[in-house]
């Protein structure tokens, strides 16, 4: 990196922190100590406000405003890319947001980025779309988890719980939204299990945002929460064994959370996790013959009935 490269990156940097350290400013571009200091007189020189508080750091001065910031034809692609791939994880709340944030990028770009983005966009399309929001969940669940987490208000819940699809209300404390097994999750505190808890947001049918603030819980690392669990509070462990002949297909399905695999006579018996059994059913019927579910009972269960119903839609 040239050193103009290097000033406008550390203007960006200051600009995305309220403080840094010059020992966290050379790290980060493996720079000296000496450069870091050098770099910021030549970016006071240049009328970039930038306070130095001694024990603390440096930080931009409060109304400072970056001028608008120039695309390559490169970053503009990645981010028309970037947009379309979160459009199809998101709710409605957020999904409104992304294409209005995209719009006001693309009004401030040079003409021809314009037309490379708008060439771009008429060849690019989006065939699977992940996240399921099923008909009659609420669309703003998103935003108003990510508002409460940012601010630290109590959420009110109305929930279905995924073992007997019973409406449950609870008063949490959210702390994460966590994307896997193809749903976004709220990790709260509940208050009325008093411990951590796994929602899954598409079971939300109700949320409101309550006056109550919450202290911050420094016990709870989400890093740590996520490592350590992987939010299995609420999934389903699956035991299935493949046939040898299929093996490598299911492993290539590893979003259906594959746990672990252990060879045996015959095949090779897998363990997932998964939040819903339903979902995972429609997979395995694929399998036909080549997949034998071992557990647990519930899925036996569904396949058979599922396997009843071709029976009669094809019976001659």
């Amino acid at each position: 990196m040239n050193r103009t490269d290097r000033l406008i990156a550390i203007v960006l940097l200051l600009h995305s922190r309220k403080i840094i350290r010059a020992k966290d400013i050379a790290e980060h571009f493996d720079i000296t100590l000496r450069t870091v200091y050098r770099d910021m007189k030549a970016l006071n020189e240049a009328g970039v406000p930038i306070a130095a508080e001694a024990g603390e750091g440096y930080s931009l001065v409060e109304g400072y405003h970056l001028p608008p910031v120039m695309f390559t034809h490169e970053e503009a692609a990645a981010l028309l890319v970037g947009s379309e791939l979160t459009r199809s994880l998101t709710d409605a709340s957020l999904q409104t947001h992304i294409t209005s944030a995209l719009h006001k990028i693309q009004a401030v770009l040079p003409q021809d980025r314009k037309n490379y983005l708008d060439n771009l966009r008429d060849a690019l399309h989006i065939v699977t779309y992940p996240s399921r929001f099923k008909e009659g969940f609420r669309d703003d669940v998103l935003k108003t988890i990510q508002d409460a987490i940012v601010h630290r208000r109590i959420l009110t819940i109305e929930y279905i719980t995924n073992r007997d699809d019973r409406q449950s209300k609870r008063n949490v404390e959210p702390l994460g939204l966590v994307y896997y097994s193809n749903f976004w999750h709220l990790i709260a505190y509940c208050r009325l299990r008093k411990d951590y808890r796994d929602f899954r947001t598409d079971r939300i049918t109700a949320i409101q945002v309550k006056d109550e603030s919450f202290a911050s819980r420094d016990d709870f690392s989400l890093t740590q929460y996520l490592s350590q669990s992987r939010p299995v509070e609420n999934l389903i462990q699956v035991r299935v064994k493949f046939t040898y002949e299929v093996v490598s297909y299911v492993r290539d399905r590893n979003y259906f959370g594959i746990v672990s695999e252990e060879k045996t006579e015959g095949g090779v018996i897998f363990t997932f996790l998964t939040p819903e059994l339903k979902y995972l059913s429609g997979w395995l019927l694929g399998y036909g013959e080549h997949a034998e579910i071992l557990e647990p009972k519930a899925l036996k269960q569904i396949m058979y009935d599922e396997a009843v119903k071709l029976t009669q839609m094809y019976k001659p």
